[in-house]
């Protein structure tokens, strides 16, 4: 019996491991989803939203056993609906396959009804991006298709014209051959030597990131070596931030003064496995060294003066065994006192006890009322009662900076986000996806009020496929991160704040066990309780709008702004009453 172009597609993904498709059907697409229907390796999960399916797929491709992730559109509006998650896979470096459904190809090119020309449409998101419009062309472009997206780690688009799913694939037609394994090359030996020398030249502090994480045992040993504190990029904190005494926390905005401190002091930087994008924190003055398994990564953020290109654990192999040991601990003790420091401080706003207990002379103006839960209070809650192989998902924002500051990645924890893109509404779909990936482990979604309500519908999905993720709700009624950034430049906040609905009684709606919590003495046992539910649930947590996250670095023109801003504000508020 002969097969479909549409049965090539799901017998291929389904070889690869993949075991879940993501999107909502439509005409074009039906060949396809009945061929995913047909397949008992595959399983269907239809979202309310193409974005989230394609944040879902992201997810899979990053913690999922397959390392692939497959979403669908349908023809025009449903591809198109599309993007903003696979924009999110591009930008983590996520293989993710999107099939897109098209036009009749009699009707290509015609501007029919919902006809998009989708090769042009994902011409910037994608690292391969065709139209198949004839079966003798599927197998070469699927095999196209899915070597750019593994060997590229990016994302892969696939149409599929409405009469084309079906039709059968001439005799003789092979099956996709895709190459899975990628190069790990060691830096050149002149560079390596070069690097030693250069790193002989101390005080040494590193700036490691996600692209070291595989690389724990040797990152530590250039560590101790060189006596040098280790600032961690976000997403370096899965695998590097436990059980490790040379970190000192992030960098930049959800950076503490330690990290600061430990890049201006030094003599020496260097950055192993990051892409760190943030030029304003790179310290002046310094000599910058890069090991990057992309070479074209090399100096484009920081000028740097020695460039390796390769692997970062086959490369600090190569480099440990010639590199002189530093006797002076003076720079990381530093900085390791100032990091633990401040870690401890931080620790107090996360006493629910804390303001009820502090003398009422040193309030300051924009202090946490004693009714109000604090950020940092939830955030704290949750790190203590998560599994120690709990996968975090966070949106972008202020949910992001309680992570940072006070959910340890302690044990086997993962963590994603939508850290290079920045989108909103990440967190959620990406829970769903981790969910379906990992259902005997515990996921956690730290959700932005504004985010989760940005693409509400799809709490629907985990209802109907029985997903059971836990999304932790910063109820905090605002755009936060918005909101800080106005105050920063001088400006009253404007259109941020949310009328957010009880958002735990939304999710009971859709039949998720949901609790609100508005008093901070009831917290921790409601995080306890609602990190113990089998199957979905949701803590809306009503948080102080005014809580505001001090960045390690501040400016007198950051300061400024803030209290002009806030003067503006109590002006304003004067005059409407």
């Amino acid at each position: 019996m002969s097969r479909t172009v549409a049965q090539l597609i799901t017998d291929t993904i389904a070889d690869l491991g993949v075991t879940d498709v993501w999107g909502v059907v439509g005409d074009a697409l039906n060949p396809i989803t009945d061929a995913v229907r047909t397949d008992e390796r595959l399983r269907w999960i239809g979202v309310r939203h193409e974005e989230a399916g394609a944040f879902a797929a992201g997810a899979q491709a990053q913690v999922g056993p397959a390392g692939l992730g497959v979403c669908m559109g349908t023809v025009g509006p449903g591809s198109i609906h599309l993007l903003n998650g696979l924009y999110d896979a591009k930008k983590s470096g996520a293989p993710v396959l999107a099939i897109c459904g098209q036009v009749p190809t009699t009707e290509l090119g015609s501007d029919y009804f919902q006809e998009v020309d989708n090769d042009a449409l994902f011409s910037d998101v994608a690292v391969y991006s065709r139209t198949i419009t004839s079966a003798a062309q599927a197998a070469p472009m699927l095999e196209q298709a899915l070597n750019a997206a593994l060997q590229r780690r990016g994302v892969a688009v696939l149409t599929v014209p409405g009469d084309v799913g079906s039709l059968d694939l001439p005799k003789g037609t092979r099956v996709p051959h895709v190459v899975r394994r990628r190069p790990a090359p060691v830096a050149a030996s002149e560079d390596v030597a070069t690097a030693a020398r250069l790193l002989a030249d101390g005080p040494v502090t590193l700036l490691v990131g996600q692209g070291a994480r595989g690389a724990r045992d040797q990152v530590l040993a250039l560590a101790e070596r060189l006596q040098a504190p280790m600032v961690l990029t976000l997403k370096a904190k899965p695998g590097l931030e436990h059980d490790n005494a040379y970190q000192v926390g992030q960098s930049g905005l959800i950076g503490n003064p330690a990290a600061q401190q430990a890049f201006e002091d030094c003599r020496t930087l260097f950055l192993v496995g990051t892409d760190f994008p943030y030029r304003d924190w790179y310290p002046d003055g310094k000599t910058v060294l890069q090991l990057d398994l992309a070479g074209d990564r090399i100096g484009r953020r920081v000028p740097v003066e020695l460039g390796l290109v390769g692997d970062a654990a086959r490369t600090l192999d190569a480099l440990l065994p010639q590199l002189a040991a530093h006797d002076d601990a003076g720079h990381l003790t530093a900085c390791r006192d100032h990091y633990l420091s401040w870690h401890e401080r931080q620790q107090h706003l996360a006493d629910p006890g804390y303001d009820h207990e502090r003398l009422g002379v040193i309030r300051k103006a924009f202090d946490n009322p004693e009714h109000a839960i604090r950020p940092e209070a939830l955030a704290a809650a949750v790190d203590r009662h998560a599994a120690q192989d709990a996968i975090f998902t966070s949106d972008t924002g202020m949910a992001t900076t309680w992570m940072a500051r006070f959910i340890t990645m302690s044990g086997t924890r993962e963590l994603l986000g939508s850290f290079n893109l920045g989108s909103m509404a990440n967190a959620m779909p990406q829970a769903l996806g981790v969910a379906a990936a990992h259902p005997d482990r515990q996921v956690v979604g730290l959700c932005g009020d504004g985010g989760l309500t940005m693409l509400l519908g799809d709490l629907i999905t985990a209802v109907s496929h029985g997903l059971a993720p836990k999304l932790v709700v910063f109820d905090n009624g605002s755009l936060g991160m918005v909101r800080l950034e106005q105050e920063q430049g001088g400006l009253p906040t404007f259109g941020t704040e949310l009328a957010n609905p009880d958002l735990a009684a939304v999710a009971r709606a859709i039949g998720w066990s949901a609790t609100r919590v508005e008093d901070p003495h009831e917290l921790d046992d409601a995080v306890a309780r609602f990190l113990a539910e089998p199957g979905p649930a949701l803590l809306d947590v009503v948080t102080n709008p005014d809580e505001i996250s001090v960045p390690g670095r501040i400016t007198p023109a950051q300061v400024w702004g803030f209290a002009i801003a806030k003067s503006t504000e109590v002006i304003e508020s004067a005059r409407s009453r």
